[in-house]
């Protein structure tokens, strides 16, 4: 049997993030060949992760990055099963890791394909599910560019926002913050009424119609007190039109144009975990 060395030991853990045993084994089983232990390592991730394929991984860790000019950020969902996992060290070192480089990347595809020291982001992801042993994997991915972003994430790492501003203008890193935290609190479906999708204005004219007509309404009136609920739906649930948070009097929109005249919110986006 060939025998390794503690430095080799350390070095394969450090390579990969498997355990000093694993690491020893395989560079037992690989004859000292330091390459032939990754793959040997890699294998097992595999094995693993075809055995977990089937298993729910609604755990995990919801980062958000912006790049240094504040015009581009990602938000990525690493997701495991257990939150016994989600809030190991190494697992969230790994999850900002992996946002950090999703900011070159405009979709998930492209993102799993990237280089990620040495091997796939996907490779990586396969390899970790042999490490820890549990199903883990890219749950949500989104990307946001405007000529101001900021961004949010939740304590926790439950939940991270982006928000898109108009302008780069002095106040706009505390503005996209507050909006971020909004954004992250209130969960709007869009950031305006035409950006709700017609399905769901069907939808809540539909359950508005079903509501007033337990309440004995006429039917002739139904369609026009139906439309005047969904403005209520569009308040309650677009993001500009949101009630601020910090303060109820204004909207965000009103919010957002009291730090500049011209200021407005372009493009928000949302990711949580389940």
């Amino acid at each position: 049997m060939v025998k390794v060395t503690a430095a080799e030991v350390n070095n394969l853990r450090k390579t990969t993030g498997a355990g000093m045993m694993d690491c020893k084994n395989a560079l037992v089983e690989a004859e000292g060949d330091f390459d032939k232990a990754i793959e040997i390592l890699r294998k097992k991730g595999q094995k693993v992760a075809a055995k977990r394929a089937d298993r729910d991984s609604s755990e995990g860790a919801v980062i958000a990055k912006v790049n240094t000019g504040n015009t581009s950020g990602a938000i990525i969902s690493l997701n495991c099963e257990t939150d016994f996992v989600a809030k190991n060290e190494s697992f969230v070192t790994l999850a900002n890791e992996l946002a950090e480089l999703a900011l070159d990347f405009e979709n998930k595809e492209a993102f799993l394909s990237a280089n990620f020291n040495g091997i796939s982001v996907q490779e990586k992801l396969t390899e970790q599910t042999g490490v820890i042993g549990e199903k883990i994997e890219i749950g949500g991915f989104r990307r946001l560019e405007a000529p101001f972003v900021g961004s949010y994430i939740h304590a926790g790492n439950k939940i991270a926002t982006l928000v898109g501003l108009s302008e780069a203008v002095d106040g706009a890193a505390a503005a996209a913050k507050d909006v971020a935290m909004q954004a992250a609190a209130m969960n709007p479906v869009a950031l305006n009424e035409e950006g709700v999708d017609q399905e769901v204005i069907d939808k809540e004219i539909e359950i508005a119609k079903d509501q007033l007509r337990q309440e004995g309404k006429p039917e002739a009136m139904l369609e026009n007190i139906a439309k005047g609920k969904l403005k209520r739906f569009f308040k309650d649930n677009t993001l500009i039109n949101q009630a601020f948070i910090k303060d109820s009097k204004q909207s965000v929109a009103q919010y957002v144009s009291g730090v500049d005249a011209n200021l407005k919110v372009t493009d928000f986006a949302r990711v949580a975990l389940g």
